[in-house]
């Protein structure tokens, strides 16, 4: 088997969320360019009809379903619709996350809630209604999209650390019961990135100029070193790799 072999995603289906937009979005075009087709979905029409254009013109098929993450049915709709159109999904990438950013005394019970379920209830609902396909092929690939706030406090970021925090357990979790059926879950905790999402949290020199000095490489990262990351989590070069919460954070963590 050569490299590209290993890197190839040839005759996999691997469903992105929040793939409308940001890492997401390029995730999906970089898991295309290896091979496999895509299911999308998001909450952005324009967006996803973006992503589907951009993988058809890859060769690859592309599903856009449009769902709700805050809700219990919306996972379950997306799941359904996927299985329903391709048969099969051996790759998920739960990349879909909202940042509520609020100081701890200022933290509404509505805006902790709604956090915890994008970023934690619907990565395990998701899982739970793909598993059993994966387990009855023979393995599949789970990925869910963490960040460095899972591992470090940062100001402000309560809710969004709590549910990130829960997603590395979640994802040892789900390694120790599905690792036995040849299936790897790892999550991948990225920095700041440039996406809408960090522009728009980042965006401010007085708040990103601080986070800025934290890190070594002295700068953010860009959504395609992430997609990078995600593609090779996905691949069979990555099949030993299983429980890992992966930091891809310029050495912020490191000091």
């Amino acid at each position: 088997m050569t490299y590209l072999d290993r890197f190839s995603l040839a005759g996999k289906t691997a469903l992105v969320t929040g793939a409308s937009k940001g890492i997401g979005q390029v995730a999906c075009r970089v898991l295309a360019e290896a091979g496999a087709d895509i299911a999308a979905t998001g909450r952005d029409t324009a967006g996803l009809d973006e992503t589907r254009r951009a993988i058809e013109g890859l060769g690859r098929r592309c599903l856009t379903i449009e769902a709700d993450m805050r809700t219990i049915d919306g996972p379950r709709h997306v799941a359904h619709a996927a299985l329903n159109s391709f048969g099969h999904v051996d790759i998920l990438v739960n990349n879909a996350g909202i940042a509520l950013i609020h100081p701890l005394l200022e933290m509404t019970v509505e805006a902790w809630d709604e956090t915890q379920a994008v970023n934690l209830r619907a990565p395990f609902l998701l899982a739970q209604a793909l598993v059993p396909g994966m387990i009855q092929r023979g393995g599949g690939k789970i990925i869910n999209m963490s960040s460095q706030a899972g591992s470090v406090a940062i100001e402000g970021h309560a809710a969004y650390s709590a549910s990130k925090g829960g997603l590395n357990l979640l994802t040892k979790t789900m390694a120790a019961e599905w690792g036995r059926f040849n299936i790897q879950a790892n999550a991948i905790a990225p920095t700041v990135i440039l996406t809408p999402m960090g522009e728009q949290v980042w965006g401010d020199p007085a708040k990103g100029g601080p986070m800025l000095e934290k890190i070594p490489l002295r700068r953010f990262g860009r959504p395609i070193e992430v997609a990078d990351l995600v593609l090779f989590l996905a691949a069979p070069a990555s099949d030993l790799i299983c429980g890992e919460v992966i930091l891809i954070d310029g050495g912020y963590t490191a000091v």
